[in-house]
């Protein structure tokens, strides 16, 4: 790793440990696996041994595994930033020539080929919109996002219908592209610069101001990856929920259809990203859930095994993260705020004959005011 910069930034907060071990009893990677090395001391670990030019293939497991959940972070006493070391050791593996590897290079083939992360046809992008494309003038930018795009169209449409519902005027885009996070994920910082400036430059020329997303990877991309590598921004980044929340938490609320028993499955990015915790508690009982929690919940829910790009190299080790939500699961319908979220989860419970169902909340709401 090369010194200064950086690498005295990650020196300064492998050494904060004090290796408590608080953190291997929330990593869920290690609660699956009970490997040292995948567990948040173990990549601290590995992260200084790399920095001293030790570099071994086991080093892609050891970073990629990570989903960077901030479980870890939020149990921390010290306050090591363990998701920035696994970023820096990310960016070391691509200049060693370690990474991008396996299914990584086929979906940095569709993005640079498609536009989208998902290998999606661009032609097909706006198939789950109901009504012709929008034509407005609204600085004010609905980025779907390629998931809700093309996998989890639910997230799209009813982020879409309910915006509409509510009178939130909004611009829509035919060619939107990509966010640019998987690149940034992997530690190809020069072309996830390349979308990043891009995107940027469009939004500007739009007048945007303020951009709303129903994807979670968006979100963290354009408020907290863009500004790292543009230096900042010039437009507000909303998750949906934020937007909802605000329009509807003062209203009175006569649903036609109350949403009845449900698990709210925390997101990892609203909840120890955001800090959004009672809010979606508080928007679904308002539409009359009646919520039943699991054994983890808020700050200490366990990660969909979806973040960082870890689903498309490390399947199996995302599907037992998935698996084990649903087992602790205590209702048949589970919500969620994040599409990463509602996809794992709804595969994995019919890959392996869970009795669940699981949708994105803007779905939930839309419906239940009929």
């Amino acid at each position: 790793m090369k010194k200064g910069g950086n690498a005295m930034e990650i020196h300064e907060e492998v050494e904060k440990c004090t290796e408590c071990e608080s953190c291997l009893e929330v990593c869920p990677t290690y609660k699956i696996t009970s490997r040292f090395a995948l567990s948040p001391l173990g990549r601290l670990q590995a992260a200084l041994r790399l920095s001293e030019g030790e570099v071994t293939e086991e080093a892609r497991e050891i970073f990629y595994t990570c989903t960077k959940c901030m479980a870890c972070e939020a149990v921390c006493p010290q306050e090591v930033k363990v998701t920035r070391v696994v970023h820096e050791a990310r960016k070391e593996l691509v200049r060693k020539g370690l990474a991008p590897f396996g299914a990584q290079q086929k979906v940095l083939e569709g993005l640079r080929g498609l536009g989208n992360a998902v290998g999606g046809d661009p032609r097909k992008r706006l198939d789950w919109l109901p009504d012709a494309l929008p034509k407005g003038d609204s600085s004010r930018l609905l980025f779907v996002g390629c998931l809700p795009s093309y996998i989890v169209t639910d997230a799209a449409l009813y982020s879409y219908l309910l915006l509409k519902r509510l009178g939130i005027s909004f611009t829509l885009l035919e060619d939107e592209g990509c966010c640019g996070i998987y690149p940034y994920e992997v530690g190809l910082e020069d072309m996830a610069r390349e979308i990043f400036e891009r995107q940027l430059q469009r939004f500007t020329s739009l007048g945007i101001r303020e951009v709303i997303v129903p994807c979670n990877g968006c979100l963290k991309s354009f408020k907290y990856f863009y500004p790292e590598i543009l230096g900042g921004i010039p437009f507000e980044v909303r998750h949906i929920f934020e937007v909802l929340w605000e329009a509807l938490r003062e209203r009175e609320i006569e649903p036609e259809r109350t949403l009845g028993e449900i698990t709210y499955v925390d997101s990892c990015r609203l909840s120890r990203g955001e800090g959004l915790l009672e809010e979606p508690r508080r928007l679904l009982a308002m539409f009359g859930a009646e919520l039943r929690e699991p054994p983890w919940t808020g700050m200490e829910a366990p990660c969909c095994g979806s973040g960082a790009g870890v689903r498309s190299i490390f399947r199996e080790l995302s599907f037992k993260m998935a698996g084990e939500i649903l087992r602790g699961a205590p209702s048949q319908r589970l919500v969620t705020a994040c599409p990463f979220c509602t996809f794992s989860l709804s595969h994995v419970a019919k890959k392996e004959g869970f009795p669940k169902e699981v949708v994105y909340f803007t779905r939930i709401l839309f419906e239940a005011l009929g």
